[in-house]
């Protein structure tokens, strides 16, 4: 059995609730051998799951993660009438200020407004007293992050961080299609399903650029909480300076992921916030170097 196989195996409560065995291949077959499985629809039996609001049907199992500045709890649960192992995010809506819970209802409404199948998605969104409950599928090998710190802390190899990257960046490719920076693009917002399924999660920084019926071609927002998402921002948003920025700032946030990917650590991570502005505008220069020796360096597109 592979190191990647234990990443589910290894968490007792979870294995106990699955009523078949992981494959001992299952991951390298769907991120490695397979990588078009990161095209792969949510599973059929989500139909039943998706209007269940009755807190009664999910029965929490454990505590798997914490969010959203540690004022969201994760947890692995079961959705009881079906049998669906199920995501469930839970919120104290009293103790999130104006600001987060602005940037919560931006992403319930951004989970349902999307349709693609490497974008996350949530099932449901209901409220029990002041507790905010979301729904989302349960992704058996957890996110990107989860994986480095557990199983690669020197990095993984290049063909894992193709075939994880391919998935995050259809979902990438989609947003920015419909007028969309992600602006939160890092290994802890890419998911991975036991199918192998990779899906982008992180739908709180979103910015659109259509604003009033009118495509802009720069933002001059600056996203809110983005202290943990320094080290992944590009330096064009990190300047805020008159020129703005579009969704090529998420292009330098794709290969900063790369990299964290591949090494284990994130680029800049300990530095001061100015050091790290500094350094992001040196790379910068580099990448717009390259650029214009490479013509068509900025086209962002994917292979459908």
């Amino acid at each position: 059995m592979s190191l990647l196989d234990c990443f589910c195996t290894s968490r007792t409560q979870v294995e106990s609730l699955r009523p078949e065995k992981q494959s001992e291949t299952s991951i390298h077959q769907h991120l490695v051998d397979a990588p078009t499985f990161s095209q792969l629809p949510p599973s059929s039996r989500a139909k039943d799951v998706i209007c269940s609001t009755n807190v009664s049907h999910y029965e929490l199992q454990v505590e798997i993660g914490r969010g959203f500045d540690n004022l969201t709890t994760v947890h692995l649960a079961r959705h009881t009438p079906t049998g669906t192992l199920v995501t469930i995010k839970i919120t104290n809506l009293e103790n999130c200020t104006d600001e987060r819970l602005n940037a919560l209802q931006k992403a319930v409404i951004l989970s349902h407004f999307f349709r693609h199948p490497n974008i996350t998605t949530y099932w449901t969104v209901f409220t029990v007293g002041s507790w905010l409950w979301v729904i989302s599928p349960f992704m058996a090998y957890g996110s990107a992050s989860q994986l480095l710190k557990t199983y690669f802390p020197e990095g993984m190899n290049e063909t894992l961080i193709r075939n994880i990257l391919f998935g995050a960046v259809r979902g990438l490719s989609y947003l920015h299609q419909n007028g969309c920076i992600h602006r939160s693009i890092k290994a802890s917002h890419i998911l991975i399903s036991g199918d192998g399924l990779v899906t982008l999660s992180g739908l709180s920084h979103l910015h659109s650029l259509v604003k009033h019926g009118q495509r802009h071609r720069a933002v001059y927002d600056f996203p809110q909480f983005s202290t943990s998402v320094q080290p992944w921002l590009s330096p064009e948003l990190l300047r805020q300076d008159l020129h703005g920025y579009n969704v090529k700032s998420d292009i330098y946030s794709v290969g900063i992921t790369a990299c964290e990917l591949a090494s284990g650590q994130v680029p800049f991570q300990d530095m001061h916030r100015t050091q790290t502005i500094c350094k992001q505008f040196i790379v910068s220069c580099f990448l717009q170097t390259d650029e214009r020796r490479k013509p068509g360096f900025n086209t962002f597109t994917v292979a459908s």
